[in-house]
């Protein structure tokens, strides 16, 4: 058994070889899927208007059935009035539930005894491989 190291130099080639070709795939499969998307999307407004002239909420077909739905989508032009009416009618049950991460990691610096009951905290290590200069 041969208890060599490979050398630093040679596993970071190998790996930014690695890092390269799965850029180059990603963006290949990406460009690919957004056009299929794209195609998709228009053919979906096309069976929609198709429903709308007809003024049906579905269609059957040998191929499959289309329904026709509606979506709400909420969003606000001013953050600050939001959170304001939030805590001022306790409805905190408007936001979703995560927690800014930098935020957070800010608080704790200038809060260190200041823990938020519940507050869970994971750690690890990462590498980060740059390619020289």
């Amino acid at each position: 058994m041969n208890d060599e190291q490979i050398p630093l130099d040679k596993l970071i080639k190998v790996y930014r070889k690695i890092r390269d070709r799965i850029n180059v795939l990603t963006q290949e499969y990406e460009t690919e899927v957004e056009g299929l998307k794209e195609l998709q999307d228009d053919i979906a407004k096309e069976m929609k208007d198709i429903l709308l002239s007809l003024g049906q909420k579905s269609a059957n077909t040998k191929f499959g059935t289309i329904i026709l739905g509606t979506k709400t989508r909420y969003t606000t032009n001013d953050w600050d009035s939001f959170k304001k009416f939030v805590l001022e009618h306790e409805v905190v049950e408007l936001l979703e539930q995560r927690i800014a991460q930098l935020n957070m990691t800010q608080w704790l610096k200038e809060n260190p005894t200041l823990i938020p009951p519940g507050l869970d905290q994971a750690t690890e290590y990462t590498v980060t491989v740059r390619k020289p200069r």
